[in-house]
């Protein structure tokens, strides 16, 4: 009888114990996420200011914002994020979508992409992506200057068929030892350019009642 009971309070012990690591663990999974996202966003503010830097506008891009919902045609947002106008004057002279390359080599790549009014890219940065250190990282213009090709781009230049990398037959560069990546980030990208393209009577004119 003694022995049941032991066996009942060891038991009930390790159920308490489990209990407790699980609320541990998943405690620090929620904490750990929450800094990550912190960090994507200081990184999306942060990189705003360079896809359109102070001089261009006359707003605070960082707080003049519409939503986007997840599995929006063209973006591939996994989940609601938001978009920023830049306007001089009032009048919207450019967008900052939020795209998301689910074609990465290492899974998902996020990057905004700024647009502007006629069409053309005012600039691309990726905020996060987990490619591979010395290869697919090039996205990312801090270890090379690669994603500032997209600069002035628009769907006619080049034509459709050229987004994608040289060694497709496209205009862009390919890393060595790496072609995933590039593809990913330049699909993405050209995808921003035609959701833009078909929504442009929303994002770029000024509503009446805007302040």
């Amino acid at each position: 009888m003694k022995w049941l009971v032991s066996v009942g309070l060891g038991g009930a012990v390790l159920a308490l114990f489990a209990a407790i690591t699980s609320l541990a663990i998943g405690w620090t999974y929620l904490g750990t996420q929450s800094q990550i996202e912190l960090a994507i966003r200081r990184a999306e503010a942060r990189q705003l200011m360079e896809i359109f830097p102070a001089g261009t506008h006359d707003n605070d891009v960082v707080d003049d914002t519409f939503p986007l919902e997840a599995e929006t045609a063209l973006l591939g947002l996994r989940q609601n994020r938001r978009g920023y106008r830049v306007r001089e004057e009032r009048r919207v002279i450019g967008v900052i979508l939020p795209v998301t390359a689910r074609d990465g080599y290492s899974g998902d790549i996020r990057a905004l992409v700024g647009v502007r009014s006629d069409g053309s890219v005012a600039g691309v940065r990726v905020v996060a992506h987990k490619e591979t250190p010395g290869l697919g990282d090039k996205v990312d213009l801090r270890k090379s200057a690669w994603i500032l090709g997209f600069n002035a781009r628009s769907l006619g230049d080049p034509a459709i068929s050229g987004w994608t990398v040289s060694k497709d037959g496209g205009a862009f560069d390919q890393f060595t030892g790496a072609t995933v990546t590039p593809r990913a980030v330049i699909l993405a990208t050209r995808r921003a350019l035609e959701y833009a393209q078909l929504n442009s009577a929303t994002l770029f004119e000024t509503p009446v009642n805007d302040p």
